[in-house]
C-alpha cells in the first residue's frame, strides 16, 4: 500500500473517474460494487434495490433520493452530510469532494433559493456527471468547481457550512483539508461530516489491514486524531460520534464542530 501523497490522490481519482464513467453508461449501484468493492471497500455502494443499510444511497430518506437516477447511483458515501448539517434556508454550503452531486443537489434543496451549494472535486468525470445532474434536477442556485479539498477554490470566509460524505480519509493530507474547512467558513459557521473513523486503539498499520486507502479504511483518522486535528484548526464544539462498524474497530461516524465567532 503506498503513503505518497501524489500516489494516493492518483490512485483515487482513478477509481472515481472509472465509477462516474460506469454510471453515465448506464451502470447501477450493484455493478459499481461488483467491480470496485475490492479496491474501493466502504464507498462503493449499493443497488438502489437490495441497499446495503451501510452505506450509499440506503442512508437517504426516500424524498432524499427523488434526485435524477444517476445521481442516486454515484452515492458512495458513507451517511447523509445534509441531514448532519441541519442546512437553513439561505445558508451557503460546501461539499468537499462532490462526487456525482447528489449531497450538493439535496442541499440545494435544503437552503433554498436564496442559498446556494457548492461542490468541489477534482475529478473531471464526476464534475461532468454532477453538473449533468444538476441540470436534470433543474437545479440552479448550485456549482461545481475542479479542485482538491487541501486547497478549496473558494475564498476565505466564503461558506456558512462545509460538508463531505466519506472524503476527508481518502486525503493524505487531512491537516491542511481540516485547515481548509476553517478558511473558507464565515466565523460562527460550522460544519457535519460523514467519515469512517477508527477506535483510538487502531494504529495505521492495523487501519491498513482492514481496508485500502481508496476504499476508505487504510487512509481514516482515529477518534483522537479527528478531535485533536479539528481542535488544531481553530474549531470548538467538536464532535465525533460512531454510527455503525463499517470493518473491526472502524466505524462510520457523525463528525460536527463550529468555527468560533472571535
Amino acid at each position: 500500500m503506498t503513503t505518497n501523497p501524489d500516489e494516493v490522490r492518483e490512485a483515487v481519482r482513478a477509481r472515481y473517474a472509472e465509477a462516474a464513467a460506469a454510471v453515465a453508461q448506464g451502470a447501477t449501484n450493484a455493478e459499481l460494487n461488483d467491480d470496485l468493492q475490492d479496491t474501493v471497500g466502504c464507498c462503493a455502494g449499493e443497488a438502489t434495490t437490495n441497499l446495503d443499510p451501510t452505506f450509499g444511497a440506503a442512508l437517504y430518506d426516500d424524498a432524499d433520493q427523488d434526485l435524477p437516477a444517476e445521481a442516486v447511483a454515484a452515492s458512495l458515501g458513507c451517511g447523509n452530510p445534509t441531514a448532519v448539517a441541519d442546512l437553513r434556508e439561505g445558508e451557503r454550503v460546501l461539499d468537499l469532494g462532490s462526487g456525482g452531486g447528489i449531497d450538493v443537489l439535496l442541499s440545494a434543496r435544503r437552503v433554498g433559493p436564496s442559498g446556494f451549494a457548492y461542490g468541489v472535486d477534482m475529478t473531471d468525470e464526476m464534475l461532468e456527471l454532477a453538473r449533468s445532474n444538476a441540470a436534470k434536477a433543474g437545479a440552479t442556485n448550485v456549482e461545481f468547481r475542479k479542485g482538491t479539498i487541501e486547497e478549496v477554490p473558494l475564498p476565505d470566509a466564503s461558506v456558512d457550512v462545509v460538508i463531505s460524505n466519506c472524503v476527508i480519509n481518502l486525503s493524505a493530507d487531512k491537516p491542511r483539508v481540516l485547515a481548509e474547512m476553517s478558511r473558507v467558513l464565515v466565523p460562527g459557521g460550522r460544519i457535519g461530516v460523514s467519515d469512517v473513523v477508527a477506535e483510538d486503539h487502531l494504529t495505521p498499520d492495523e487501519r491498513a489491514e482492514r481496508g485500502s486507502y481508496v476504499g476508505c479504511i487504510a487512509g481514516a483518522l482515529s477518534h483522537r486524531e479527528y478531535v485533536d486535528g479539528l481542535a488544531a484548526a481553530g474549531f470548538a464544539d467538536v464532535e465525533v460520534e460512531f454510527t455503525h462498524e463499517v470493518a473491526p474497530g472502524m466505524h462510520g461516524a457523525i463528525v460536527r464542530a463550529t468555527k468560533p465567532i472571535a
